[in-house]
């Protein structure tokens, strides 16, 4: 049984990190699967200090692709009404020909939302570019914390 419960560990952890590039799927909440699986149905229990970190960690992670989209943006000289459109259009793109619409459907809304507001389109395009940057620099990001859970629950499941 250990086995199978194992099984389910590993495969919510290869479904979270599935998550980033098909983003229909919770990606950091796969892992609390693996955790809680571990943790109730394996035998021994997380320490403390393993909770309150991978708490914070999935905090920083939900929080960082929101704030990523943002900061591109503005960083790539988009409008307030731009930073928005990039969030939404992440979260519309995750339901549209997911991991493309991901890449374009913020790409695409902050383009055409900085186009209306500026009249230019080179500064339009240039802020559609941060929110591409965005998804790539919030990807990688992902990818460290989640591999620092990993690393992190193994230390705990192994050594504590």
């Amino acid at each position: 049984m250990d086995i199978i419960l194992w099984l389910i560990v590993i495969a919510s952890f290869i479904l979270g990190f599935a998550g980033i590039i098909y983003p229909v799927l919770p990606s950091v909440l796969m892992f609390w699967v693996g955790f809680l699986v571990y943790n109730f149905f394996i035998g021994d229990e997380l320490s403390w200090m393993f909770w309150v970190i991978a708490g914070a960690l999935t905090i920083v992670a939900l929080i960082s692709d929101v704030a990523a989209n943002s900061y591109f943006v503005k960083k790539f000289g988009g409008s307030k009404k731009g930073e928005w459109a990039a969030i939404i259009g992440a979260i519309v793109g995750m339901f549209i020909y997911p991991p493309f619409g991901v890449l374009f459907v913020p790409f695409i809304f902050v383009f055409v939302v900085e186009f209306i507001e500026i009249k230019d389109m080179n500064k339009a395009f240039k802020a559609s570019i941060g929110s591409f940057l965005a998804f790539i620099s919030s990807a990688i990001f992902d990818v460290i914390i989640y591999i620092f859970l990993i690393v992190f629950f193994l230390l705990d499941v192994f050594l504590y």
